[in-house]
């Protein structure tokens, strides 16, 4: 158990709506990016039956803005690091798992050696990988589209910004899909178990064919 977290979530949200109120272009970033986020089945209505369980956990959420991006400007983070009651956070109390990848340089060096470069990256990969359902009352939410509307709970379903092991799982998932898929996708599987440095894609092909 980590402790009471709902009341801190509570105070940040408020603090988070205020400052969604003076900056209006913010607030219709993170609009949009929430919407998404149910639109996509990466988040729904928590089952309140079990509200007042003390293996529930609700992560304050901010703004982090990166006006050097071309695609999303605004991205939601949750905060496992936020306290709790007790004193600990919700991180404090996860594995952070080992890394599973090779460090960047050997990944640099080794696509320096292919005639033909080519890279890429994965689209919101911590959120293609689903957190089990017996695990998504540890990632709940506050939020709310408008003032007008009561503050609802949401269980975040996938692997999340701002955890301890979210990257673990995300690269160990392509390690699992290497063996699971690589014997029908040869090149694929090279691919993600050489090429790949978390979500990044460096690597390349002796032809363009290839």
């Amino acid at each position: 158990m980590v402790g009471e977290s709902k009341a801190t979530a509570y105070r940040r949200f408020q603090l988070l709506e205020r400052r969604l109120q003076r900056e209006p272009g913010l607030s219709a970033e993170y609009h949009k990016f929430m919407r998404e986020y149910i639109e996509l089945g990466h988040m729904r209505l928590a089952n309140m039956i079990s509200e007042d369980d003390m293996n529930c956990c609700y992560l304050p959420h901010h703004p982090v803005i990166k006006e050097s991006s071309t695609t999303t400007k605004v991205r939601v983070v949750f905060d496992g690091s936020a306290k709790t009651s007790t004193g600990s956070s919700l991180n404090e109390a996860l594995c952070v798992g080992p890394v599973v990848q090779d460090e960047l340089i050997a990944t640099i060096l080794r696509m320096r050696t292919y005639p033909i470069a080519l890279v890429g990256d994965i689209a919101k990969m911590y959120r293609q990988v689903l957190v089990h359902r017996d695990d998504t009352s540890l990632q709940r939410i506050l939020w709310r589209f408008s003032t007008d509307e009561p503050i609802q709970v949401y269980e975040l379903l996938t692997v999340t910004y701002g955890l301890a092991p979210s990257s673990f799982l995300a690269t160990r998932t392509l390690l699992q899909l290497a063996d699971d898929e690589g014997s029908r996708y040869p090149l694929g599987r090279e691919a993600l178990l050489k090429n790949f440095y978390v979500d990044d894609f460096i690597g390349g092909a002796q032809t363009i064919e290839e």
